[in-house]
């Protein structure tokens, strides 16, 4: 895949405000041609024109000619001495999205690379999709498949969206928070992800002024004063550790710099510090030769300074995810103030501040790749493993929200038993680890030691935590893990594996029902017989009928018409069952039914109290509907309903014991689903079984954790008393299964509270 020319470090400074002068024709040769001598000049001029004329008299926000964009987006490329297709791939890049260009003619006349690139650049037309995320997740989704394909699709992306937040104020206010969130939320961490620091502050920096202009401009004028205030000891220890470095032999650059005021106000939000509290606003940053240097330089600076225990962290033995490489400590230095260092080779630093777009390969003859077998860059072959879980996400807002889980975070680094090193985001748990090291060792966890002492599988990992687990053969993650998780993969590995086990149960009820329907007409059930079969029933394998069957999909009767076509004619949809033939209303297994929730509206004359009516496919009456006497249901429990004629359904969790005594009776059993109105606050039961130290407020800290997360207490009781503890039974009423887990949660870090459980009754 030829790819980039040879870059070097490139100052993204953003244009200066004021009437745009347009980039012309001979300007954009020359800046190419300033760092590629062998640039094709006719290809660049054919696409400035081909732009200017499909572009025509359109405008921007800003009343500019709209070609200026794209030009500019060019010329953000050129600073980082990109190869001629990008160039020209920016330069088109609006063309089939906003006018009457299309992708067959761009490749005509530009090629199929090119036309490659553009067509990666272009969001998805006439999306029929209800809500503006789902549609954000659709076109992410396809610039990351695309990205996956060609780097470049990210770096002429990165450069758009730099020069849309450049131009932000233009735009109305109301579109303006938008576009800042999107850039906050996505575009400046997918940069930072691919290591491109310096696109990343700027990006990060739009984007804050634009959302919150008063607490930017706040931290940018107590910066000034404070860079006021210490600017002399800042050049004092320029000055001391210049000195001090080439008396040793070094050959080093020692410049001091100032934290970026988004990154200040980030880390002032998430640690509940004062902009004085902070110890990282200035620091310094030693550019050396060679990496022997480089820890030549540390050894220097701690004999010097007094070094600050727990702030040193050796990125070039370990680097990020994305490529980054230096070392960093903090020393108490003149004045007493703590001094942040960083240490690196010149080439770290190119790579730290440009990225992916400083990983120029050349293979033979001259043509340029990044691919793995040229030494791809460990940021973009990551990426690319990432994007390809990702793809497997079942919506496009689970797509999206896999993305933000699994690409924007910062990270913590753990280690295997063997030493091996996993990268995960923070809030990850051991659950995330098992899955990041294999599927099937997260599918079987049950445990996990961190740092050889046994912690709760929902324990939050921290740098340099030494992490084993446990697995017991035949174990199904529970479905609560999906919304715990912090990792993308993790979710999405849970969601498999519960909709595999859920399968896989529907399988064995559909193998019970065609079992007893095959013996109720002098039949044994074969399925080598049945797999004959599979054309009719329009199914392509086994598995397939026997779960469609348990689900209602298709009834006992049309698979033993398929296996057997004489035994009689196929009954007509609606007509009641046959003499002898098991089912109630007609249905021999359970139909899907829409569950409607409590509070939901009813027709009229219904009455309040806990039986609910639902709909039912094929059935015109309503049905009363109850919880499970005994632990209840919320929503994000996979449910199912037990029907007994007469009474109504009764929902119960998927994994409550209490389903084993409808075993026998699979007729009885129906598939039901939560039908919920979002924009509506419900609350569910639920029960939890709670093991209290037997001390004055243990019972207070119950009831307190309950409350402070939203919870309604419906009823508590002390099930029994011994010298130590005291077992309490809680209902409580919750919105849904995150909410649940939430309060378990909290429950279980109480001092008092030595076990929590929810009950399946």
């Amino acid at each position: 895949m030829p790819i980039l020319q040879g870059m070097t470090l490139a100052t993204l400074a953003p244009r200066r405000p004021g009437p745009v002068k347009i980039l012309r024709q001979y300007e954009l040769v020359d800046r190419v041609r300033s760092y590629n001598p062998e640039a094709d000049e006719d290809l660049l001029n054919r696409a400035y024109v081909y732009a200017m004329r499909a572009h025509g008299t359109q405008k921007r926000a800003s009343g500019d000619p709209y070609f200026s964009h794209p030009l500019e987006v060019a010329a953000i490329l050129t600073d980082l001495k990109l190869d001629d297709a990008t160039i020209v791939a920016a330069v088109l890049h609006d063309t089939i999205e906003d006018t009457e260009a299309t992708r067959e003619e761009i490749d005509r006349l530009f090629g199929d690379e090119i036309g490659s690139l553009v067509d990666g650049l272009t969001k998805i037309k006439r999306l029929d999709l209800v809500s503006k995320q789902a549609a954000q997740g659709e076109n992410l989704r396809k610039l990351l498949l695309a990205i996956a394909d060609d780097i470049r699709v990210l770096l002429v992306k990165l450069a758009d969206r730099l020069h849309n937040m450049r131009t932000l104020h233009h735009v109305p206010v109301a579109k303006r928070a938008r576009i800042a969130q999107e850039t906050l939320d996505i575009y400046a961490p997918l940069s930072g992800r691919m290591g491109m620091q310096g696109m990343r502050n700027e990006l990060e920096e739009l984007s804050f002024a634009a959302l919150m202009p008063e607490a930017h401009a706040s931290i940018v004028s107590r910066l000034d004063d404070m860079t006021e205030k210490y600017g002399s000891l800042i050049a004092k220890i320029e000055t001391e550790l210049s000195e001090r470095l080439t008396q040793s032999g070094i050959k080093a650059s020692v410049k001091g710099r100032q934290k970026q005021p988004y990154s200040v106000w980030h880390k002032m939000e998430q640690k509940n510090l004062a902009l004085e509290q902070l110890s990282d606003i200035f620091g310094f940053r030693v550019l050396v030769e060679s990496i022997e240097d480089c820890y030549r330089v540390l050894g220097i600076i701690h004999t010097q300074w007094p070094s600050v225990p727990g702030r040193f962290k050796d990125y070039i033995s370990t680097p990020k995810q994305n490529d980054y490489r230096s070392l960093h400590t903090t020393v108490v230095g003149p004045g007493r103030q703590r001094v942040e260092l960083q240490i690196r080779t010149r080439a770290m630093h190119d790579l730290a501040e440009n990225g992916i777009a400083a990983h120029a390969l050349y293979k033979d003859g001259g043509a340029l790749d990044v691919g793995i077998a040229a030494g791809e860059s460990r940021a973009y072959s990551g990426l690319r493993r990432t994007i390809a879980m990702l793809a497997d996400a079942d919506s496009a807002e689970e797509f999206l929200e896999h993305t933000k889980l699994e690409l924007f975070h910062d990270q913590v680094f753990c280690f295997t038993p063997k030493g091996k090193l996993i990268a995960l985001p923070k809030g990850a748990t051991p659950i995330d680890f098992a899955y990041a090291i294999h599927t099937g060792i997260g599918n079987t966890a049950v445990g996990a030691k961190i740092n050889g002492r046994m912690a709760p599988l929902l324990s939050e990992l921290a740098n340099g935590d030494e992490v084993e687990i446990a697995c017991a053969e035949g174990q199904v993650p529970p479905p609560a893990w999906e919304s715990l998780v912090a990792t993308g993969k993790a979710r999405a590995a849970i969601r498999r594996a519960t909709r595999d086990a859920v399968r896989a149960q529907y399988s064995g009820l559909g193998r019970q029902i065609l079992t007893r329907a095959f013996e109720r007409n002098g039949k044994t059930f074969s399925e080598e017989k049945l797999r004959t079969a599979l054309p009719r029933l329009a199914r392509t394998s086994f598995e397939d009928v026997l779960a469609a069957v348990g689900r209602g999909e298709i009834f006992s009767g049309d698979v033993i018409r398929a296996v057997h076509p004489e035994i009689a004619e196929p009954r007509k949809a609606g007509a009641p069952p046959a003499a002898g033939e098991p089912g109630w209303f007609g249905l021999e297994k359970a139909e899907n039914f829409r569950f409607k929730v409590p509070g939901a509206p009813q027709a009229p004359g219904d009455a309040e109290g806990p039986m609910r009516p639902i709909p039912i496919r094929g059935q015109s009456g309503d049905l009363p509907v109850s919880f499970a006497p005994n632990g209840g249901a919320v929503p994000g429990d996979r449910i199912v309903g037990i029907l007994t004629p007469g009474e109504g359904i009764t929902i119960y969790p998927i994994q409550s014991p209490a389903l084993t005594a409808f075993d026998d009776q699979p007729e009885r059993w129906l598939d039901v689903r939560w039908d919920i109105d979002p924009s509506r606050k419900e609350l569910f039961p639920a029960q939890i079984a709670v093991t209290a130290i037997n001390e004055p407020g243990a019972l207070a800290a119950i009831t307190a954790a309950i409350g402070d997360h939203g919870g309604n207490i419906d009823d508590l009781r002390v099930m029994s008393r011994s010298l130590d503890f005291r077992e309490v039974l809680v209902d409580v009423e919750v919105w849904d299964l995150k909410q649940l887990g939430t309060i378990m949660a909290q429950l279980r870090a109480q001092k008092t509270i030595s076990r929590v459980e929810r009950v399946n009754g």
